[in-house]
């Protein structure tokens, strides 16, 4: 599997984890379901998002590390997973939840795992 399949894969499960961990704030916000949703089915939910969340991580983790002929160390993919969890949060966040903002350090906090990702992959 090529780094871009990978990064394919992880971009995707990445989206059903965010929205398991943070959908049901969502879905809340709009009726969807209320306060008298009994958590159960709220985490019922969210592990049948987590479910399609893992039907491609584990791929993508998988096949992508390096000892089963991959691109990547287990490092390196372990960073590319933190910086796609957190691009695929912040545009989450930005787009559905109207009133959180980007600030300055956030974006200095970016610039900080771009860097994280150049160390990782440096020779």
């Amino acid at each position: 599997m090529n780094i871009l399949q990978t990064i394919g894969l992880l971009i995707v499960s990445n989206i059903f984890m965010t929205c398991a961990w943070y959908g049901h704030v969502k879905l809340q916000q709009i009726g969807v379901i209320t306060d008298r949703t009994p958590l159960y089915v709220v985490i019922l939910l969210s592990w049948l998002l987590a479910l399609a969340e893992y039907a491609c991580q584990v791929p993508a983790n998988r096949y992508g590390f390096i000892g089963n002929g991959g691109a990547l160390t287990l490092v390196q993919l372990k960073i590319v997973q933190e910086v796609v969890s957190l691009v695929i949060f912040t545009g989450f966040t930005v787009l559905l939840f109207r009133g959180e903002h980007l600030h300055w350090n956030h974006l200095a906090a970016f610039s900080c795992l771009i860097l994280a990702v150049y160390f990782a992959f440096m020779k």
